[in-house]
């Protein structure tokens, strides 16, 4: 009875033990004593707060987290909002960052933080080389390509030779600005699904893989769909047929006009309010003169989408697709994000014009009106 009630406590202690935290980071505040450090989590797309420390009167404080086998996370942390530290963290892993609250960091521990590190330091050092060109030159654009592509150049050769790193990923996604990526061709999806096949050998499970290789087959789509359009013998585009607020199906082919904005939507309070800043306007300007949208929310609760579309009054053709994301329009027409604006011109996709704001839209349409 005794050493049954001895194994029982051992049980429980290495119970115990095993489901403690992993992963440690320790570290120092420089000028931070007695300050709130917050850990949060990049969940792809996002931020998610994990935590927040307290330093001690030396600025010294720790976290412990836990970190699935195979699923490195990006940890970052934060003194207010500024961003003072980048980690790459894998199982088990122990590391000690030194910081101070301009974001001035080491890392020691981890070889994949000093690479995530040495990555910001590079993406950084490009943005204040595009900045300096356009503040001291008067005709900039030659030197920001040199500099772009050069750029671009050097982080497809980062990306190549170290296909194995998940460092690669944010890469992949850096940004010049909102409507400009580093990697924005869709030719770049090729190298993007090349590198989540090596990387899901690795990490199978990683959330960061899967959003590259979501982003890859949406580029491959968009290749696809233009060599489709390129080699259609009569129909310069992928026919839709979907039912309308009245239930009745609606062909995109039978609502064209001159120019037709092919618009994917959802129901959010943010495009819904595209709808009446941006959509609207353009549309009582350009309609009497042959602009037409068609309209196709992906909402998978139709209720919601006749709700806004009724309480908008929105004139346009409105059809939905409750299969939301497994849509097939979805690959036909490389939808990867919402919204998505794609425009029909002489029963053609016109790929010039995957306008990006109401203003282009205007810009456009007054070209083509």
């Amino acid at each position: 009875m005794k050493s049954s009630k001895l194994f029982a406590a051992a049980a429980v202690v290495l119970l115990a033990a095993a489901c403690g935290k992993n992963t440690q980071i320790e570290g120092t505040l420089h000028e931070g004593a007695g300050k709130a450090v917050t850990v949060k989590l990049l969940d792809v797309n996002r931020f998610q707060v994990l935590d927040t420390v307290k330093t001690d009167n030396k600025g010294a404080f720790r976290y412990k987290l836990d970190i699935a086998q195979g699923k490195p996370e990006f940890i970052y942390l934060f003194y207010g909002e500024k961003q003072i530290a980048s980690l790459l963290l894998q199982k088990g892993d122990k590391v000690h960052v030194e910081t101070d609250t301009l974001g001035v960091y080491s890392v020691e521990g981890s070889e994949e933080s000093l690479k995530l590190q040495q990555v910001e330091k590079d993406y950084s050092a490009f943005m204040r080389e595009m900045q300096r060109i356009l503040d001291r030159s008067a005709n900039p654009d030659p030197e920001l390509s040199r500099c772009y592509i050069q750029y671009y150049r050097d982080r497809l050769k980062y990306v190549v030779t170290n296909s194995h790193s998940l460092t690669v990923v944010p890469v992949l996604f850096q940004q010049v600005n909102p409507g400009l990526p580093v990697f924005g061709q869709n030719t770049d999806g090729l190298v993007m699904r090349s590198v989540a096949d090596t990387l899901k050998q690795a990490y199978p499970e990683s959330r960061y893989v899967k959003a590259l290789e979501k982003e890859a087959v949406r580029r491959i789509s968009l290749i696809d769909l233009q060599n489709r359009l390129d080699n259609a013998d009569e129909v310069g585009f992928i026919d839709i047929a979907l039912p309308s607020m009245e239930g009745k199906t609606t062909k995109l082919s039978e609502s064209l006009g001159k120019v037709t904005m092919v618009y994917f939507w959802s129901s959010t309070a943010e495009q819904k309010m595209f709808n009446l800043d941006s959509l609207l306007p353009l549309y009582e300007e350009f309609h009497g003169k042959g602009f037409e949208i068609y309209a196709v929310s992906l909402d998978s609760d139709k209720a919601t989408w006749a709700s806004a579309v009724r309480n908008q009054q929105l004139p346009w053709v409105n059809v939905c697709d409750t299969r939301g994301a497994m849509s097939p329009y979805v690959s036909s027409y490389g939808i990867g994000s919402l919204p998505m604006v794609w425009f029909i011109v002489d029963g053609a996709i016109d790929t010039e014009a995957q306008a990006r704001n109401a203003a282009e839209i205007r810009s456009y349409l007054r070209k083509k009106l």
